[in-house]
């Protein structure tokens, strides 16, 4: 009986020496979860995680897998001293429409698991075309005021060189007119 007993307590003791610590002790992480928004369709998209090391000895990122073939990881390999940081950058191939959440488990050496999250919308290409906003070519008056501007506010400065002005397919003519307002 005291065999079993004793056999007990080294079993249990010896549990609580190799059992792991939580990574959130040495590890901190500027955000545990990235939403890419809208991404367009078979555009892979990459978020990259910044982690910390809050502990007193080098931190080692010795896996950062994702749970899923349709992400993939790169991280810090060598490891990040006290107070440094050091990096996780998951890529999304965004092959499939609609909204997506994927998981990373981060394995640090000496540490229990840690879990980061990627997630966002895909859209198809010509939605996203059509959600853009449409810039207007500039025009040479605006471009003369901007330099304008720029010569006011920094005297001292060595003048910049600007891009030439975008030439239209169409002359654009102006008029003083505004249009015609349809009532329902």
């Amino acid at each position: 009986m005291k065999k079993l007993l004793f056999s007990i307590a080294a079993l249990t003791l010896s549990f609580g020496v190799f059992a792991q610590k939580k990574a959130d002790e040495v590890a901190k992480f500027n955000s545990e979860t990235i939403d890419l928004g809208k991404i367009k369709q078979d555009n892979p998209t990459a978020a990259t995680f910044e982690v910390t090391n809050i502990g007193k000895e080098p931190l080692l990122i010795e896996q950062a897998n994702p749970t899923c073939g349709c992400t993939i990881s790169d991280y810090t390999k060598e490891p990040i001293a006290p107070g440094k940081t050091g990096y996780i950058k998951a890529t999304y191939n965004a092959k499939n429409l609609g909204m997506f959440e994927k998981h990373l488990n981060v394995k640090f050496a000496g540490y229990d698991m840690q879990g980061i999250t990627i997630k966002g919308e895909v859209i198809k290409n010509e939605d996203a075309a059509v959600a853009a906003p449409a810039v207007a070519p500039a025009t040479a008056p605006m471009e003369m005021a901007s330099e304008k501007m720029v010569a006011e506010k920094a005297p001292d400065a060595a003048p910049t060189k600007t891009a030439a002005p975008a030439k239209s397919a169409a002359p654009v003519k102006k008029t003083n007119k505004t249009a015609p307002v349809k009532k329902p």
